[in-house]
C-alpha cells in the first residue's frame, strides 16, 4: 500500500513538473545555499556541562543540492567511539521570506524544524528552532549559525537559551576538501 501511495505521489509530482505551469524562479537565498555544496572535513567541540572539558570530535560533511531549491547536508562524526550521522535540509520559503529547514540525526528521535535569515553582509545564516534541552522533558530555544569565513572555511555554532541568555555549547569548523 505504501509503495502504491508513493508511486501515485511521484506520478502527480512529475505531471505537475512537466505541465505548462512555470516553476518558481530560484531566489537569491537559493544561490547563497549553493556555495555550501561540496565535501568538507570538520573538527568540533561540544560542551556537555558547565565546567567540563569540551568533548572534541572530527568528521565529514557531504553537501549537495536537490534541484535548485533544496540543500541536503549529510554529516558523519565519531566521538567517544560512537558514530553519529545527521541530515540537514535547507531551502528558502518565498511565503515566509525565511530560510527553512530540518535536522535529524542518529542520536535523537526528534525532528528539528528551522526558520532563519541571512545577515546583511550575506556571511552568516542564523537559524532558530525549539527542541529537547539537557533537562529531560523540557523544551528549549536554540539558535544555530553558519558563518562563512571564506569559500573554503565555515563555522557552525549551536546555542541554547538559558535564563534569557544564549549559551554556545557546540562549535564546528569545516574546511573544504581539496
Amino acid at each position: 500500500m505504501r509503495s502504491t501511495v508513493l508511486a501515485l505521489f511521484m506520478a502527480v509530482s512529475l505531471s505537475v513538473c512537466a505541465a505548462d505551469m512555470p516553476a518558481p524562479k530560484p531566489e537569491k537565498e537559493h544561490e547563497w545555499l549553493k556555495q555550501l555544496v561540496g565535501e568538507w572535513e570538520t573538527e568540533g567541540e561540544a560542551i556537555m556541562a558547565p565546567g567540563q572539558e569540551p568533548m572534541k570530535f572530527k568528521g565529514t560533511e557531504s553537501i549537495r543540492m536537490l534541484g535548485v531549491y533544496w540543500l541536503i547536508n549529510e554529516s558523519k562524526t565519531e566521538s567517544m567511539g560512537q558514530a553519529v550521522t545527521g541530515v540537514l535540509t535547507l531551502g528558502f520559503s518565498a511565503e515566509k521570506k525565511k530560510i527553512v529547514g530540518t535536522w535529524i540525526d542518529s542520536c535523537f528521535n526528534y525532528l528539528w524544524q528551522y526558520q532563519g535569515t541571512l545577515d546583511e553582509a550575506k556571511k552568516t545564516l542564523t537559524l532558530e528552532s525549539e527542541g529537547p534541552g539537557h533537562e529531560p522533558g523540557k523544551m528549549c530555544k536554540f539558535r544555530e549559525t553558519i558563518e562563512l569565513k571564506s569559500a573554503d572555511h565555515k563555522v557552525f555554532t549551536s546555542s541554547m537559551e538559558k535564563d534569557g541568555k544564549w549559551v554556545v555549547f557546540l562549535t564546528v569548523n569545516a574546511k573544504r576538501k581539496k
